[in-house]
């Protein structure tokens, strides 16, 4: 008997783990439209720990559901196979790119799109519908299969990146002369900072004192400071993704009136902003206000564009830790959960 096997996490307690086992579904109990999807590869980063620390109040838990009350599967991003089919146009071998769980298969309810298909499942209907696409990578302008590692840890990050760097350049940067971006050795900070280089903006990357060396190494910001340095008071704005309200209230402080524009992204979504200047970024919204101007192909001929000149430097800057199977995902899932990860490094689990 075909078997398939799902990890679990406490919703409570992170590091808790279970691998749960059931059997594999036939192709004949596939209902219509229905797709069996098997999990390949898979990139596993803080972001996916990110996924796991506000699941209940974003509805991150929602995407797959499996196991007993106040347990939950973890989102990841990668590339699976499809195995089962009963659409024409997925068949057996079709690879396909998008948010998948830990686990080794997934069944999906596929609508078709223009780019690969949705999936319908009447547990995702309410669920951001970015996170229910999927790819075709034959039909994909940012695929390389050669790059299928950075893309499992990187895509996901740099399009919040790329949507970023174009609002601010889109809106002047608000009349800043300088950017200041906290946690600058993380992936969607410095993947910001490649889509600024070059548009006439001085870019300052704050980082803990024990990144300080990787990040500068880089290559991408002007100068790179620890987190309680004080920065030039200069019109600037900040890109906030630490969610420390340490670093802020400090800067705040130092650049007063210059400080133009307060961004948060990430974590910090949680709370109001207390003040004027700061904001919330909202990428679904960039990329619905975009997708509006430029046409889905035009987004995605941009992003291609993008993208590639992002990954020929990224290979260069990071080296990738390749795993195997259930037990070796877990390790990993612990590993990262701990903080033990290091910028220069990156986590790919294949099965």
């Amino acid at each position: 008997m075909n078997s398939r096997w799902t990890v679990v996490v406490d919703r409570d307690d992170l590091a808790r783990t279970e691998v749960l086992h059931d059997r594999l579904p036939e192709l004949s109990e596939l209902s219509d439209c229905e797709v069996l999807l098997r999990v390949h590869r898979v990139g596993l980063t803080a972001n996916n720990v990110t996924y796991g620390v506000i699941g209940d109040q974003f509805g991150y838990w929602d995407f797959f559901p499996a196991g007993g009350p106040r347990q939950g599967v973890i989102p990841l991003w990668g590339f699976a196979d499809v195995i089962g089919s009963t659409v024409d146009a997925l068949p057996a071998g079709t690879r396909v790119y998008g948010y998948l769980p830990m686990a080794s298969h997934l069944v999906v309810r596929a609508r078709l799109t223009s780019a690969g298909f949705a999936d319908t499942a009447d547990h995702r209907a309410d669920l951001p519908a970015a996170y229910n696409s999927y790819l075709v990578t034959g039909g994909d302008p940012a695929y390389d299969p050669d790059l299928e590692d950075l893309q499992v840890l990187y895509r996901p990050l740099f399009l919040t990146s790329f949507l970023l760097a174009d609002q601010l350049v889109d809106n002047g940067f608000h009349g800043a002369r300088t950017v200041v971006i906290s946690s600058a050795s993380s992936k969607t900070a410095f993947g910001t900072a490649q889509c600024l280089r070059g548009s006439g903006v001085r870019l300052v990357g704050l980082t803990s004192p024990r990144n300080v060396e990787f990040t500068t190494g880089l290559g991408l910001y002007d100068t790179v400071l620890p987190h309680d340095a004080a920065v030039d008071v200069e019109p600037s704005v900040y890109l906030d993704f630490s969610g420390s309200q340490e670093v802020r209230s400090a800067l705040h402080d130092r650049l007063g009136a210059d400080l133009v524009a307060d961004i948060s992204v990430g974590l910090t979504h949680q709370a109001a902003p207390s003040d004027p200047r700061t904001e919330f970024f909202s990428a679904p919204r960039r990329l619905r206000e975009r997708t509006a101007d430029w046409g889905s192909d035009g987004l995605a001929r941009r992003f291609g564009e993008a993208w590639r000149d992002f990954t020929a430097q990224a290979r260069d800057r990071v080296a990738i830790a390749e795993h195997r199977g259930p037990d070796e995902l877990v390790a990993v899932w612990r590993a990262v959960l701990r903080g033990e990860a290091s910028p220069g490094t990156a986590d790919v689990i294949t099965f």
